[in-house]
C-alpha cells in the first residue's frame, strides 16, 4: 500500500489522508505547520505503535525528534521549531547561519560539502588554482525540501522515501533519495541514502550524519560506548579532555564545545556502533552505521546550560568535518562519474530498558576487546585542520 504525500510536479499536497498499518496502531501521515520560523515547513509522522518519528521533508528528510515508550528522543536547541529554510542565511556570522534552524535529531550535512566553513581552493590538472569559493557551514541539504514524498506499508514494514535536489548551474547536480523504515511496535528505524551525480560532469560529494541527542539519555554521569581503533581530539580544546572524551557532564553555562575524530572498529559484515547510555545504563540511543561508505566517526561534546542546547552528536560521515579543501588533499573526498551513486546505511535503537542496554553495551565491549586501539592526546596530522 502506497501513498504520495507529496509531489511538486503533479501539483500533490497530501495533508487529509494517512496509510495505517494492521489494526490502525501504526500510521504515516503528514501535516504542515503555520506561523512564525515554521510557516510551511512539512511534517511527515510515522508512528508504529510503540515508536513515533517526526520527519522533515522541507529539511533535507531530518528527523526532528522521536518519542519510544513515552520516553523523548531529542535535544532542546534554543531553535524550538523546525524553520523554513527560506529563513535560514548560511553566510550569517561568518558562515555558521546553517545553526539558525538547527534542531533535529538527524540532520544531514553534505551534499556537495559540509564541515567548517570556509575558502575551498579548485584546482585545474596542471595543479593551477581556477576558483576560491567561499563554502558555509555544514552544506546545503539540511536546508533542501523535498520534491516528492511517498509513504508505504509492506507487511509490518512503514517506510517514508523522499527526493531532494541540490543543484545549480554551473555548481552541479547531486540527488538524495533518503527512505526511512521501521517495523510495527519497534524500538528500532533504519535509514537508507542513495546519492546520485545527475549532471553529465563528474562531482565530488561528502556527507555526515549529525545525530542529536539531549536528555534523559545525555546527563551528568553518561558514557558513549563505541569500539575505535584510533581516536584523536579536533584541536587544543578537546586535547584538554582527551582522558574524559567519551565521559559527560551535566549541563554546564559557558561551556566551550569539544570534538573528537576516530576510525572505528566494524563487525564481520562491515558494521560499526555507538551507543550513549545514561548514568545507570539504563537508557541508551544506538546508531550503526555501514563503514563501506562511512569509515570515519566524530563525536560533538556540546554539554553547555540546558537553555543554549545541552547536547551531544553522534556523527558518522563520509569525511571529517573540515573544510572540503582539507579533505581532498589527504584524499577522503568521493568523486562520483556520471549517473554514478553511492549509498549510506545507518541503524538507530532506542533503549528504554536495563537489560536490553546491558546486551548492546556487552556488544561494543567484545568489539573493543578484539581490536587494538590508540588514543592520542594531541591533534593528529592529516585528521584535523
Amino acid at each position: 500500500m502506497k501513498l504520495e504525500l507529496l509531489n511538486v510536479d503533479d501539483g500533490i499536497h497530501e495533508t487529509t489522508s494517512e496509510i495505517k498499518v494492521g489494526t490502525g496502531s501504526g500510521r504515516i501521515a503528514m501535516r504542515r505547520m503555520k506561523g512564525g520560523l515554521s510557516e510551511g515547513v512539512d511534517v511527515v509522522t510515522v508512528d508504529n505503535g510503540r515508536m513515533s518519528l517526526q520527519v522533515l521533508p522541507t529539511r533535507g528528510m531530518g528527523v526532528w525528534k522521536g518519542l519510544v515508550d513515552g520516553v523523548p528522543v531529542q535535544w532542546n536547541s534554543p531553535v524550538q521549531r523546525p524553520v523554513n529554510p527560506a529563513y535560514v542565511d548560511p553566510m550569517r556570522l561568518g558562515g555558521i547561519g546553517w545553526v539558525d534552524g538547527f534542531n533535529e535529531l538527524i540532520a544531514r550535512c553534505g551534499l556537495g560539502w559540509h564541515g567548517a566553513p570556509g575558502a575551498d581552493c579548485i584546482r585545474d590538472s596542471n595543479g593551477k588554482i581556477i576558483a576560491e569559493p567561499f563554502l558555509p557551514l555544514h552544506g546545503r541539504i539540511a536546508n533542501l525540501p523535498a520534491h516528492r514524498v511517498t509513504a508505504s506499508v509492506d507487511q509490518d514494514v512503514l517506510s517514508v522515501t523522499g527526493l531532494v535536489d541540490e543543484g545549480c548551474l554551473f555548481g552541479g547536480w547531486l540527488r538524495l533519495e533518503s527512505t526511512l523504515r521501521t517495523g510495527l511496535n519497534s524500538s528500532e528505524f533504519e535509514i537508507t541514502d542513495t546519492v546520485t551525480n545527475m549532471a553529465g560532469t563528474p562531482a565530488e560529494t561528502e556527507i555526515l550524519y549529525h545525530c542529536n541527542v539531549g536528555e534523559p539519555f545525555l546527563e551528568q554521569g553518561s558514557v558513549l560506548h563505541t569500539a575505535v581503533r584510533e581516536l584523536a581530539p579536533r584541536n587544543a580544546r578537546a586535547a584538554e579532555g582527551i582522558s574524559m572524551w567519551n565521559l559527560y557532564e551535566g549541563p554546564t553555562p559557558g561551556f566551550p564545545e569539544q570534538v573528537y575524530f576516530a576510525d572505528p572498529a566494524s563487525d564481520r559484515q562491515g558494521w560499526a556502533v555507538s551507543v550513549l547510555a545514561d548514568s545507570k545504563s539504563e537508557r541508551a540511543f544506538s546508531v550503526r552505521y555501514d563503514t563501506s561508505t562511512l569509515p570515519w566517526f566524530t563525536l560533538w561534546k556540546n554539554t553547555q546550560a540546558r537553555q543554549d542546547g545541552y547536547v551531544t552528536g553522534l556523527e558518522p560521515g563520509s569525511t571529517f568535518p573540515n573544510p572540503r579543501s582539507v579533505e581532498r588533499q589527504e584524499g577522503r573526498l568521493r568523486l562520483l562519474q556520471s549517473g554514478e551513486s553511492v549509498t549510506y546505511r545507518l541503524r538507530f535503537e532506542v533503549s528504554t530498558g536495563k537489560a536490553r542496554t546491558r546486551e548492546l553495551l556487552d556488544e561494543v565491549t567484545a568489539l573493543q576487546i578484539s581490536t587494538a586501539k590508540i588514543v592520542h592526546s594531541e591533534p593528529k596530522p592529516g585528521w584535523a585542520s
